[in-house]
């Protein structure tokens, strides 16, 4: 089976097959390294593997969470549709939305600024005068007759 999910990137990393096999297989075994690990030929820890794949790992995870963003887009709309009950449609949703959210189709938020004026006045504060002298601080205030 062909990993369909992890494109080639453009990277210094050449993969040996077993490497490569361990990620077709991690798509297969639906995300289960240690299974993944067992079918491409690996013996013992397979954290190892997954340390030294890392990056390609999250990859293939962005790369199947982008092609089940239409899915979730879909199911969005028909929940929304619908008029039938259906079962754990809160669960589905939250679903749906978590993994739009990660491939980048948020809600989006629009905020207008007017910034036109009419000739308005801004009034400003009375100063306050400082005066030192000798170490001593004081503040003076202008309004004070």
């Amino acid at each position: 089976m062909t990993n369909t999910y992890l494109q080639p990137k453009d990277s210094n990393k050449t993969l040996t097959d077993k490497q490569q096999k361990f990620l077709d297989y991690l798509v297969e075994t639906n995300g289960n390294p240690k299974e993944a690990a067992e079918l491409a030929g690996y013996s013992g820890n397979h954290y190892q593997v997954v340390k030294s794949l890392k990056n390609e790992i999250i990859d293939l995870a962005t790369d199947v969470l982008a092609n089940s963003a239409p899915e979730a887009a879909f199911k969005l709309v028909d929940i929304m549709n619908t008029d039938a009950p259906i079962p754990q449609i809160g669960n589905k949703l939250q679903a749906a939305q978590a993994i739009l959210d990660r491939v980048g189709v948020v809600k989006k938020e629009r905020v207008e600024v007017d910034h036109k004026t009419n000739g308005g006045v801004f009034i400003l504060p009375a100063k306050k005068e400082v005066t030192v002298i000798e170490g001593e601080y004081t503040e003076q205030d202008d309004n004070k007759e």
